[in-house]
């Protein structure tokens, strides 16, 4: 099974000063693999405003700089990729939007033929969930980790698990075959600090390794 890999999602509200501390705090406790940009209620300025200063923080270490759903504001910000949801653009037009050679991940909710359009569209991932209540977002639909399993038997795009996510319940999802957890409460709210729960994420994906 390939190691499992963090995907880091910024918290709902942003405090650039103290968040750009916990951000880089967390990067130095492991690997990540991306840091998604995830701003619901703010303007296209305040996103383009924290987007600038957050990347070069998040490419400096050496990780995927994401934004979510505008890939018009993604590439203002040149960033390496955006995610998009099923009401948000397209998978065709973010790639027109970012170019070829940017990541494009779409989610796939619950359904196999959701991901399996997005795959064979061209996505760089798909990403599945929620499979945990989560505060940061009222889910509207719910996986089990068995599609997980499903497919990593039936396609070679990676898959993002997602919702609700903390180091507790984290290794049914890597188990059942998940390439990245999305993770944003479970590390910036975690009880002794965003470094030490990466190092907790990371320690968690070496163990589960087979």
């Amino acid at each position: 099974m390939p190691r499992a890999r963090l995907y880091l999602i910024t918290p709902p509200a942003i405090e650039l000063a103290s968040f750009t501390r916990a951000l880089g705090d967390a990067l130095a406790g492991g690997d990540a693999a991306a840091v998604q940009l995830r701003l619901k209620d703010v303007n296209d300025d305040e996103v383009l405003r924290l987007g600038a200063a957050l990347k070069p923080v998040v490419q400096d270490f050496g990780v995927a700089f994401i934004v979510n759903d505008r890939p018009d504001l993604a590439a203002k910000l040149d960033a390496d990729g955006v995610h998009v949801g099923q009401t948000d653009a397209s998978y065709a037009a973010a790639r027109t939007a970012l170019g070829g050679d940017k990541i494009v991940g779409v989610t796939a909710h619950n359904s196999r033929h959701l991901a399996m359009e997005a795959a064979e569209a061209g996505a760089d991932y798909v990403a599945f969930g929620a499979f945990y209540a989560t505060a940061t977002k009222q889910p509207t639909h719910w996986a089990e980790p068995e599609i997980l399993e499903i497919w990593a038997q039936i396609a070679t795009t990676p898959c993002v698990a997602i919702g609700g996510i903390t180091i507790a319940n984290a290794a049914p999802l890597v188990r059942a075959g998940a390439d990245f957890l999305a993770v944003s409460a479970g590390v910036w709210e975690h009880p002794a600090g965003p470094r030490e729960a990466v190092a907790a994420f990371n320690a968690l994906f070496d163990e589960l390794m087979t």
